[in-house]
């Protein structure tokens, strides 16, 4: 018997094998949960339906999560093919490159905007098209990813960082609303990891090198690792969790000097 036998969850964000999201995947499939994905375009399609072929029951449904009527389609689509979910991965994040270029100061109107949009509200505007089939699990979980930089300055990273702190309050509201309908709402904050999302970040090689140096354990988190995080916080393990932004860093934020 595996830890979430019977349960269903949808993912947003797998790009590829790499993908942060797609670790998440593996550790959810693996205990029991039967998953449904989404891809943005054509372009994605082929490898997010490639992946997703190979973890039993799995779903793919098209969606951009700037598009509410998207994201509500996906919804009514997963209520007629599941009937409930327990647990909603959000691992999706976007900036303009020129904005993650340069200085944060440069950063213009459009893609402040852009950045704010993909990779913070739509973490609410899915959460609020999930309600409804979170709440007749009982025991829904929403989990979101983001990263140190949203605390703290981190070169390459400009607007990105501050789209995350946006997310990460997001979290903390988003758990006081869903709370007393017992949906937890939680962020996983992990090391930099080899992902195609990471290396659009100026510098990203020498920043692995950096973590792997600083950090406790003298190395960089494995994918693994936070898939493991996120199969905590979708189980019944983490039910009194929520709110919390849980780093999976090998230890690396707690350092100063």
């Amino acid at each position: 018997m595996g830890l979430l036998d019977g349960t269903h969850g949808l993912i947003f964000g797998v790009a590829n094998k790499r993908s942060i999201a797609w670790a998440i995947a593996q550790a959810l499939s693996g205990a029991g949960m039967r998953l449904a994905f989404t891809y943005q375009g054509d372009r994605l399609k082929e490898n997010v339906a490639e992946l997703a072929a190979t973890l039993p029951g799995s779903i793919v449904y098209p969606c951009d999560v700037g598009v509410d009527a998207e994201i509500t389609a996906v919804f009514e689509q997963l209520a007629r093919d599941f009937g409930a979910l327990d647990t909603v991965v959000h691992s999706v994040a976007y900036a303009n490159r020129e904005d993650l270029e340069g200085q944060f100061l440069a950063t213009r109107r459009e893609g402040f905007r852009v950045a704010h949009d993909v990779s913070a509200y739509s973490l609410v505007a899915v959460s609020r098209a999930a309600v409804s089939l979170l709440e007749r699990s009982g025991h829904g979980s929403v989990i979101a990813m983001t990263y140190l930089g949203s605390e703290r300055v981190v070169s390459g990273y400009n607007v990105m960082g501050v789209a995350k702190a946006s997310l990460e309050s997001s979290v903390r509201y988003l758990a006081a609303n869903l709370g007393p309908r017992g949906i937890r709402v939680n962020a996983i904050s992990a090391g930099p990891v080899n992902t195609l999302a990471a290396r659009g970040v100026k510098g990203f090689t020498g920043m692995l090198k950096h973590h792997a140096e600083v950090a406790p354990l003298r190395r960089n988190v494995e994918l693994r690792e936070v898939g493991d995080t996120a199969l905590f916080l979708a189980s019944p393990m983490s039910s009194g969790i929520t709110g919390e932004v849980l780093f999976v860093d090998c230890g690396y934020n707690i350092m100063a000097v």
